[in-house]
Parts: structure tokens; C-alpha cells; sequence
């Protein structure tokens, strides 16, 4: 255990002290310390250093939770109620229990009023009611709730509920004031579930903003995955934990983002192509320290948001680990499960357990100094009562604050009042948000395309990631595979895409148009073949009426450029926003993306006469027969990713992102060219000499089977299925809905013909009795 030495006696005196008090601190509303137990000595040493410029520290009291993820502490941890909302005096030792009345129930996370006169936090009363919002001022007066069950709560259980430990119902947690009044929390009522989850019991939370009094209730993100721990940023933004995996690996990217308050200009802060540590949570500025922040990094499981405990300094490149220090150096985040301990020879040992010792909650002093509730090295890190509340240095010293022995100590905040950031305008056009529209300026697409040449790039389509719905949920089983539960491709994404169309890019590299709102958007340039150039491995969520520029395709935020600050000679925007349209062959540009309807057909016509049967030509069958949950062709084209060193891969799609294989690294920026059909050996043998692969053994493999085939003659809208499907990570159904294992091949919804309103429905488009 790394403690400064200097501090050891008051250390002892106050293990003493907390022995004493361990038979009269749970109940009372108010314990006293004793001062003849050298509290006064301790609080005197605390109270002498500079960035202790209050004398009181609001914190929770909790048993510590033991789910099984970082995300799922209100899903699966036990019910251990007990608590409180507290107050530490550092003058005089005495802690004050805000809502002795709400002593029953568990207290999540909490936050301060900019004039520390008020206290909003989340409380759950029972082990299968939804956490709710309350607010309370910090004299324990005016306890009121802020945030009630929707009127159908009690149907969403019933029509949800998986297991006895989960209600699926709502819950809303993570309250954070707002500069404006309001305030931002996370919550489920988006009713999206967690993509890499077969048995379908976790469910997402998303950014949600309020009123004072809790009315006008708006979701702000749309994220597929969770969404953690907004805090305010001094300039107005909230900063946030966002979960996403757009052809990346399924648990590394858990970063920091920014967004307003109403939605609008969400940006990455950090963590968008950071392999380890998988989860960056409990992110905040740290004062007077312009671009640094402090935050946690954590296991993605078996935890509840503990870790090690990391500065950033974000004028150091953003796609580097150069602006993560640890203030925790002994402690780090190895793989997705479990923590690494460094021993006293300086070697890391990989501890499941998580018997060394852990931190969370940090909250920056100073940008050396930081309050952080921290479980000593011994017990393990779901221990109910090993953590209290400490004071770190930028060495990884800790000294002891305050510790109960009976129950945990959580999110240490000083109480006192704070600069409140500024309130940020809020800008949109009324007649886009009516039609639930938003325009995305590209300034210049060939910004960040290396090795492209300049003329090369004609469109960019338009797809998106569509969150998979409660509504989906299957009382079936069969239809699972590979942490999917209505499952969507082959050891690819997890997530389902769909095409809104393509727009065409000027000859100066730019591009205006119009997006839905509200949508997990993301971009591709295609050149004149119509093929994917380069692809944007996240997404961007405009609020309605939005309008949002970038500087092509850019690598940093710090790339990005507002839409009134683009230069005003650029082609794109001397004329209206194009609206995405149709490729050759499509009769709109707003389709499904499905195998058996998009690309099967091309093999029946071209194909399937040599490539299939037991007399078969090649080894290759591109049939159409149905297996399991694809059919033949599919299952032999798309690599197999799930037998490890047996794994399968015939290596003519090209590179295909796995999400789930690997599940962390496999997030690393690729630059243009490195994905898709312009890395295909089918595509090359099929195009006609329209692509040469970079790999010079591949390109002779292509010219080879291009020979083989010389038959073979696709037309431009057939070569464009391929390529498209390819270029799009070869997905195989193109929505949600229906049953896709072949024991149901007699029921009226097996495999139905998806329509783009489908794919894109969060409820069922046929009554719940007929799925």
C-alpha cells in the first residue's frame, strides 16, 4: 500500500477513532467524533493545505454494489439497502444523514447546486422499483422527488422483466446541475437494449435533460450503448461517458465526449481509438487547470466503476496514451476483465479479485491533488464495506478523510459554491426541426485522406446505427448468436445498419446536406465506382434543426469547424442542402442492408451453376440454402471468428471488423483504402480492372481469378450490390424484426422482406401475439 509516511500517525489515531465509533455512527442522524482521539490534530493537517478552501464534504453512504459489469449496478448487484446522504464537518469531525427517512432505500449518485445550497441525487426504494431523482437542500429541508415512473411503468415490466433480479421498467440516475437551471441524468426510458448481450436483460441509459422541477423531460443522446456520469465543463458543456462501437472492438471505446446541454455539437474529449484501460468514467475538469482533466479508468467487468485513477492533458495529441498520467501508477487496467496490480519487485500481476487497492470517484482539487473514495489493498473490490474516503497526490499517496466500518463512502464533493459556467445558446432552424431534419456542412473531404488523389471522391453515403428496441426482445429462443439476441451478422457488427443515400461531393471537396435527427449517423466517401474510400468508425447525433460543419475527414475534434465559420466560397454551399438519394439500381436511397435480397440474387444469377452441389467446381458453394440463422453462401464468405486457432477465413472479402473478436484493441485509427471493397480480392476479380489491390500477392491472386472467370460479366448495378454490402461490413439481415432460426421456417413472420420501416421502427410493425 503506497501511503505518505508523514501522515501514518494520524492515520492510526483515526483507525482508532473509527473502532470507537462503530457502535454509534449508522443510526444517529449526527455522530461527533471525539477530539480526544486527535481528530482535531488530523483535521488541523488537512485544513493547511491551500486547495482546502472549504470545511464541509457532502458523500454518499452505501453498501458497495457486486453486479458484474461497470453498467450494470442497476440491473444485477444485490439488494443491500442502507445509507444515506451525508455531510462531513472537517471542523469538528460530526457527520449530518440528510434523509434519515429514505434510510431503507439505496442512494446512487449525487450533485451539488452551483450555490451549495441544494443536493439532487438518485434513490431507489426497492429491489424492483427504478431509481428516481431527488432533490434536497444541504440543511436536509425541502426533500421532494423529481422524477416519477412513466404512466407505463407497470406494463414495461410486465412486458420485459427477464429475471426476478431486474424490474425493466425505468430508472433515472446520474443527476447533474445545469448552468441554466436544469438538469442532466441518464436514464433507460430510451428503452434500447445493450448490443453485446444474448440473454437481452441489460438495457442502455442515454443523456436526458429537465426542468428545476423535473418537467419537460428530454432526451438529448441516442447513443446504442451506454451512456455514463455527466459533469459540467466550465465552458458551458457537459462531459460524459459514451459506449460505442461502429466496426470497432465491442469494450474498448468507453471515452469522454462533450455535448450542449440541448443536445447539439457532441465531440469527442478522449478515448475514441484507446484500447486500455476499456473504460474511462467520472470524467471533470479540473480547476484552473485549462484542458486537463481527471477521470477513472476501469475494467469493463466484473466492477462497479472502480479503477485507477488518471489526469489528462489534452494539448498532448489526443490520438496518443501521451495525455493520460497516472495518479494511480501502481494500479492499471490490463484487459477487459479484472485489474493489474504492480508487486513490490515492479511486476504487474493480473488480480480478477481485485484485492489491491482500488479508487473512484475522483474529484480534482487542484490538478495534484483529489478526493477520491479508495478501498485499501486486502479486500476484494465488491467488499460492502472496505471504502472510504481519502485525499490523493499525483504520486499515488493517500490519506485517510473519513471512514465508516459498517458501510462504504462514496463521491467525496466539497461543499461549497462554484463558478457556474456560462448558459450556451441554443440554435436551430425551426422549419428542419419540424421536419426532424439537421444539415452536415463538409468542408473538404480530402482533409485526412492520405494518399488520395484530389477529384477522386464523387459522394458520401449516408447509413446509420440503429439502437436495438426493448420491443424486439424475443420469448423465443433461436434466434441468439454471438452475444447478439436477434442476431444481425456473422461475427461482424452487432448493431444494425441501414442506408438513408448518397450526396454528391463537390469538385472542391465539399459537401451540404441533410440528415435525420435524432439518428446515429455516420459517413463513408465513395469514389466514382461508388465504393467505400474511407469510413467513419463512429457517429454523430443531430438534435432536430442542427446544423454541424467538419473539415472532411477529420482525425480531432479539434478539426472540426462550426458551419458559420466555413469558408463561404465553398461549392456545397452556394445552393441547397442535397437530400440523399439512390444509387444506380435503387429506386430510393433509403434501404435495408440485407444479404439474401441485396447480394444472393447476384451469386443465383452469376454463380451458383459452378459454385454449388455436391459436383461443385470449387470448394467455394455460394448457394442460397438457408442454414441455422444464414444460409450457405454467407456462412462460407464471412469469416468464422469463435473457434480461435480454427478459425475460418477464405480471405476474399478483404479485412471484415469483427466487434466481438477481438473485443478490446482492434479500435486503432486505419487509414483510407483499409476497409472494403478496395481491399477485396472478389471485388477485384469481379470489377473488371476498375480495382488493384496494394497487396501485390493479392492483386496477382485477383488477376488469377479474374482469369478463371472471364465469363463472368456483373453489371454496374450488380457490382455495386457487392461492393456496397462489402463496404458496409457484411451484414446479413436488414432489421430486428422477425424470427430468423430455421426450426421457425412455418411461421408468418420467419425471415420477412425488410423495408426500410422496419428496419427502422423501435416498436413492432405486426400485434406483439403474431411476432
Amino acid at each position: 500500500m503506497n501511503i505518505n509516511h508523514k501522515y501514518l500517525g494520524s492515520l492510526v489515531m483515526n483507525a482508532l477513532l473509527l473502532v470507537w465509533s462503530s457502535n454509534t455512527i449508522i443510526t444517529a442522524q449526527e455522530t461527533k467524533v471525539p477530539k480526544d482521539k486527535a481528530t482535531s490534530q488530523y483535521t488541523a493537517d488537512l485544513k493547511s493545505r491551500p486547495e482546502i478552501d472549504f470545511d464541509k464534504i457532502v458523500f454518499i453512504k452505501r453498501y458497495t454494489y457486486d453486479s458484474n459489469h461497470y453498467y450494470t449496478e442497476f440491473i444485477n448487484s444485490n439488494w443491500k439497502p442502507g445509507g444515506n446522504i451525508c455531510i462531513l464537518n472537517l471542523k469538528d469531525g460530526t457527520v449530518n444523514e440528510l434523509a434519515p427517512e429514505l434510510k431503507d432505500g439505496i442512494f446512487e449518485r449525487f450533485d451539488i447546486s452551483f450555490d451549495a445550497k441544494k443536493i439532487v441525487f438518485a434513490w431507489k426504494a426497492g429491489p424492483n422499483i427504478g431509481y428516481r431523482i431527488y432533490e434536497i437542500n444541504v440543511d436536509g429541508t425541502s426533500l421532494h422527488q423529481l422524477t416519477f415512473p412513466p404512466l407505463d411503468e407497470e406494463e414495461l415490466v410486465k412486458k420485459y422483466r427477464i429475471t426476478s433480479q431486474y424490474h425493466h421498467g425505468t430508472d433515472d440516475m446520474q443527476p447533474c446541475y445545469l448552468p441554466d437551471g436544469g438538469i442532466v441524468f441518464i436514464s433507460t426510458r430510451c428503452q434500447y437494449s445493450v448490443l453485446c448481450d444474448g440473454g437481452d436483460n441489460f438495457t442502455t441509459t442515454v443523456l436526458y435533460r429537465m426542468d428545476a422541477d423535473g418537467k419537460n423531460m428530454q432526451k438529448i443522446s441516442n447513443s446504442s450503448l451506454s451512456e455514463a456520469s455527466p459533469s459540467m465543463l466550465l465552458d458551458g458543456r457537459i462531459m460524459y461517458t459514451r459506449w460505442e462501437y461502429v466496426d470497432k472492438g465491442a469494450v474498448s471505446v468507453k471515452g469522454l465526449w462533450a455535448i450542449k446541454p440541448d443536445g447539439t455539437a457532441s465531440s469527442e474529449v478522449y478515448g475514441n481509438d484507446i484500447s486500455l484501460p476499456p473504460t474511462f468514467i467520472y470524467g471533470r475538469a479540473i480547476p484552473n487547470a485549462p484542458n486537463k482533466y481527471i477521470m477513472l479508468g476501469t475494467p469493463h467487468c466484473p466492477q462497479n466503476g472502480m479503477g485507477t485513477v488518471i489526469r489528462l492533458d489534452m494539448t498532448k495529441s489526443i490520438r496518443t496514451r501521451d495525455p493520460m498520467t497516472y495518479m494511480t501508477p501502481d494500479v492499471d487496467i490490463q484487459a477487459e476483465a479484472g485489474f493489474a496490480f504492480k508487486t513490490p519487485e515492479g511486476k504487474w500481476q493480473h488480480d480478477g479479485s481485485g484485492t489491491g487497492r482500488l479508487f473512484k470517484d475522483p474529484y480534482p482539487l487542484s490538478e495534484n491533488l483529489f478526493l477520491v473514495s479508495h478501498k485499501p489493498a486486502g479486500a476484494s473490490w465488491s467488499d460492502p464495506k472496505a471504502y472510504g474516503l481519502y485525499l490523493l497526490n499525483d504520486k499515488g499517496d493517500v490519506d485517510l478523510v473519513f471512514s465508516d466500518p459498517e458501510i462504504s463512502c462514496w463521491l467525496p464533493y466539497p461543499l461549497k459554491p462554484r463558478p457556474k459556467p456560462p448558459v450556451l445558446a441554443s440554435t436551430h432552424n425551426a422549419e428542419l426541426a419540424e421536419a426532424k431534419q439537421a444539415v452536415c456542412v463538409v468542408s473538404d473531404v480530402y482533409c485526412g485522406l492520405e494518399d488520395v488523389q484530389r477529384g477522386t471522391i464523387k459522394y458520401i453515403r449516408v447509413l446509420e446505427q440503429i439502437p436495438r428496441p426493448w420491443a424486439a426482445r424475443r420469448r423465443w429462443g433461436g434466434d441468439e448468436y454471438d452475444q447478439q439476441h436477434a442476431c444481425i451478422s456473422k461475427d461482424t457488427h452487432l448493431a444494425l445498419k441501414v442506408q438513408h443515400g448518397i450526396v454528391p461531393v463537390e469538385e472542391d471537396g465539399s459537401a451540404c446536406f441533410v440528415v435525420p435527427s435524432e439518428a446515429n449517423i455516420f459517413l463513408q466517401v465513395l469514389d466514382e465506382n461508388y465504393m467505400a474510400v474511407q469510413t467513419e468508425r463512429t457517429f454523430v447525433d443531430y438534435m432536430p434543426g442542427e446544423t454541424r460543419s467538419c473539415i472532411g475527414c477529420h482525425e480531432i475534434p479539434a478539426n472540426v469547424s462550426r458551419a458559420d465559420d466555413t469558408s463561404m466560397v465553398r461549392k456545397a454551399l452556394k445552393r441547397k442542402p442535397s437530400v440523399p438519394g439512390p444509387q444506380p439500381g435503387e429506386t430510393s436511397g433509403r434501404r435495408p442492408l440485407d444479404y439474401a435480397h441485396d447480394v444472393q440474387p447476384v451469386w443465383d444469377k452469376h454463380c451458383v451453376k459452378c459454385h454449388s452441389g455436391e459436383n461443385s467446381k470449387s470448394k467455394l458453394n455460394l448457394s442460397g440454402t438457408l442454414t441455422a440463422l444464414f444460409n450457405v453462401s454467407y456462412e462460407n464468405l464471412v469469416p468464422e471468428r469463435r473457434k480461435g486457432k480454427d478459425n475460418f477465413d477464405r480471405n476474399v472479402l478483404g479485412p471484415v471488423i469483427g466487434e466481438n473478436h477481438p473485443k478490446t484493441g482492434n479500435v486503432h485509427y486505419l487509414p483510407a483504402k483499409s476497409l472494403g471493397s478496395h481491399t477485396s480480392v472478389l471485388v477485384a476479380m469481379l470489377s473488371n480492372g476498375k480495382v488493384k489491390l496494394k497487396d501485390s500477392a493479392q492483386d496477382e491472386r485477383a488477376k488469377k481469378l479474374a482469369g478463371i472467370h472471364k465469363e463472368i460479366k456483373l453489371s454496374k448495378e450488380e457490382l455495386l450490390k457487392v461492393t456496397n454490402w462489402i463496404d458496409t461490413n457484411c451484414q446479413y439481415y436488414g432489421s430486428y424484426w422477425g424470427r430468423k432460426n430455421l426450426q421457425f421456417k412455418d411461421h408468418p413472420q420467419f425471415r420477412p422482406t425488410p423495408t426500410f420501416e422496419m428496419a427502422t421502427s423501435m416498436t413492432s410493425l405486426v400485434p406483439e401475439e403474431q411476432r
